[in-house]
């Protein structure tokens, strides 16, 4: 698929195939989110990959019960990396700058599962404490993202979206001779 074709195909999908997925397509989606921009390069995430039916149905409790995600044969989780981008950025680091490290990084593994014909579910809804818990996540990984990734079983409507007008904004200076006016 053409780039703008793979992001208008793009939509959540909450209903999965059994059907595995192949190593070769989840490697090009963790290529793609490893090819995603990050501050200063430094590249403050992880990908948390998980594939036991046991531990995605725990994680399910941890989404609010969000039950759709025990139909992916793999969950990512992605994380912040607090302390690899603090230690260079400070406080911005760790509170900003990881965070859209690893927002950028799911999006890019969003559009390359698309682009492979897998569907996907942004999830933003979770108990952080217990997310952190259930993976054992080291001190300064932060969970932000949480993307089940299956072939889909279902084709939901496509949900409308704003009109670019409405979403965009355009801020001019006031030139000297308007500003005189």
């Amino acid at each position: 698929m053409e780039l703008f074709e793979v992001i208008r195909a793009r939509q959540s999908v909450r209903a999965y195939q059994s059907r595995g997925i192949e190593a070769d397509q989840l490697n090009a989606i963790l290529s793609a989110a490893n090819q995603s921009p990050s501050a200063g390069n430094l590249q403050a995430y992880q990908i948390i990959l998980i594939r036991e039916q046991p531990l995605i149905r725990e994680l399910v409790k941890a989404t609010y019960n969000q039950d759709f995600i025990a139909q992916a044969p793999i969950v990512l989780v992605f994380c912040a990396d607090t302390e690899r981008s603090g230690a260079k950025y400070g406080e911005a680091g760790r509170r900003l700058f990881c965070v859209q490290d690893a927002t950028i990084a799911t999006a890019y593994a969003q559009l390359a599962a698309t682009a492979l014909g897998l569907a996907t579910c942004w999830i933003g809804a979770f108990d952080e404490k217990k997310v952190v818990g259930l993976l054992g996540l080291r001190t300064g990984l932060r969970p932000v993202a949480i993307l089940p990734v299956g072939w889909p079983a279902e084709s939901p409507p496509r949900t409308p979206r704003r009109s670019v007008d409405e979403l965009m904004s355009e801020v001019r200076r006031p030139t000297t001779e308007s500003a005189r006016g």
